[in-house]
């Protein structure tokens, strides 16, 4: 039986939890790869979002590449393996809340902006249409009180939408019709502040559907 430093040292190891999607990738890699295939790559709000509506991801060609608690240098780290190893067309990038949290240390707008641009820029390198999507609102985060998420993730947004716009990439606004006046969360699209309902992933799929359909074009 491996032993609790056993543990805490495979898991520093795998930093970034490569080896969480690794099997289901080896088999999506032996299957042939669906015309306009789209990875979704995130945190929990994209983990959760395939729990609470598994048919919108089985009836259309898309991925769900989310890991609950992640940053965005975990999810720059298994970019390569998580995305561009799968071939897709589209790549929809949701992340950053985390960071502000200080899941993994702290970071500034900036850091997070630098590594939502590189996952954008990687993507664009190998031929993956980055579709670039805001924060979604959050007042304060239930397990890390007093980050300020209200106020940060406003500003964050506006430097993904400033870049987003500069790069000619697609820029998806969940924000402006999911927040309160206080920026918090609706509270019919939330059930803690900060995840979905399901009301909360129909609002995000009437978004981005359209959106997926556009960067397919401009792929073309």
């Amino acid at each position: 039986m491996m032993s609790l430093f056993g543990i805490m040292e495979a898991e520093a190891q795998d930093w970034a939890n490569l080896q969480f999607y690794q099997t289901q990738n080896d088999t999506v890699l032996s299957l042939s790869i669906p015309k306009n295939r789209v990875v979704f790559m995130g945190n929990s709000i994209t983990q959760g979002w395939k729990e609470a509506h598994p048919d919108f991801f089985k009836t259309n060609p898309y991925l769900d590449r989310g890991i609950s608690g992640q940053t965005t240098p975990q999810m720059l780290v298994r970019f390569r393996q998580d995305v561009i190893a799968l071939k897709p067309k589209v790549v929809v990038i949701l992340a950053g809340t985390n960071d502000i949290a200080g899941n993994t240390g702290p970071s500034t707008l900036e850091m997070i902006m630098d590594n939502i641009a590189s996952m954008a820029e990687l993507a664009k390198a190998n031929g993956i249409q980055p579709i670039l999507c805001s924060i979604l609102p959050a007042y304060d985060y239930p397990w890390k009180k007093g980050m300020e998420p209200n106020i940060k993730i406003p500003k964050i947004n506006e430097l993904i939408k400033s870049y987003a716009k500069m790069k000619n990439f697609i820029y998806m606004d969940y924000f402006t019709p999911m927040a309160e006046p206080t920026n918090a969360m609706k509270a019919e699209y939330t059930y803690d502040g900060v995840h979905c309902t399901s009301k909360g992933y129909d609002v995000m799929e009437a978004m981005i559907v359209p959106a997926i359909n556009k960067a397919l074009k401009k792929k073309k």
